[in-house]
């Protein structure tokens, strides 16, 4: 009797637990404005939202780990009085799809950005990122200079911290594949809570989101993936061979990314400048989403 109560037990709570995977129908349904924005790239099917008019200067911008395009809204509101804005979910994030090869390397992200401007006609535009999206837009920058006007730099990625190492993948936990099968709400707010300043800014609404957009079929997987993918090399050469005038824009109570960080790309990059903010954290497009737009649009129109 109590061995069957146990198992009961143990079966519920495993179902209680259990976080499958969403119908990608109703994602679309709640966070696809228009059909033709889920568009064939190259060997990706990509989440793109494309705004503003088509023949002012282009600005495509890059999200960070986890996260999705609808963390560019309030920049993308703005910048599309006098841009055209592109934005897009990364392979495995937010709608668009996991990559078909399951190659999320730094390589593989320029191919992508590459064949994306391809897509859209755009011979040069000006390239934004955030955190992981900051690195291969700064690493976009310097193996195709060609094709970047000006680089906006947020609380980028690039150099490594403490505990990693230049040319090594990182060690990822097995027990953090688990995430594939198990993600209760409140460990998601838990890691989320680190990235901004104020613990009231992730709101409801917002963790609801990330919650929606994690559970797209095959994100999970795509996520550990990346991790796993991820071999930093020393920035340093490369981004000395910058030459695109380059905005850091960052958060002076950055957790996740130091703030400190920023000092490392001003010795290095020949023409940049920052403008830092200090009560965001990791997202200062989101937390202090006014002024840091306000720095890009002056840098942008100089």
């Amino acid at each position: 009797m109590l061995l069957a109560v146990a198992i009961m037990a143990s079966a519920l709570l495993a179902w209680w637990i259990w976080t499958p995977d969403e119908d990608r129908s109703l994602l679309e349904a709640r966070y696809l404005l228009a059909p033709g924005d889920m568009m064939q790239v190259g060997n990706w099917r990509l989440h793109v939202r494309d705004s503003g008019p088509r023949d002012a200067p282009a600005i495509i911008l890059i999200h960070g780990f986890g996260a999705s395009l609808q963390t560019w809204d309030a920049w993308a509101e703005g910048l599309g009085r006098k841009h055209r804005v592109i934005r897009f979910d990364l392979p495995g994030s937010g709608l668009s799809l996991p990559d078909p090869a399951a190659d999320y390397t730094d390589v593989r992200s320029i191919e992508l950005l590459l064949a994306l401007m391809d897509r859209l006609g755009l011979q040069r535009a000006d390239i934004v990122g955030h955190s992981i999206g900051g690195r291969i837009a700064w690493t976009f920058a310097a193996t195709h200079p060609e094709r970047v006007y000006r680089l906006v730099l947020v609380s980028p990625d690039g150099f490594a911290s403490p505990g990693f190492e230049y040319g090594k993948a990182p060690e990822v936990p097995s027990v953090l594949g688990l995430i594939r099968y198990v993600l209760p709400k409140s460990l998601l707010r838990m890691n989320l809570k680190p990235a901004y300043a104020s613990p009231e800014f992730l709101s409801d609404a917002l963790l609801d989101r990330y919650y929606d957009l994690i559970q797209a079929p095959g994100a999970r997987q795509a996520m550990l993936d990346r991790m796993r993918q991820t071999v930093l090399v020393d920035p340093r050469p490369l981004l000395a061979a910058i030459r695109a005038p380059t905005l850091l824009v960052w958060g002076e109570r950055d957790a996740m990314i130091p703030f400190a960080n920023s000092a490392d790309y001003l010795k290095t990059l020949p023409d940049a400048r920052l403008a830092s903010f200090p009560t965001a954290g990791h997202l200062p497009h989101e937390e202090a989403a006014a002024d840091s737009l306000a720095a890009v649009e002056a840098f942008l129109g100089r």
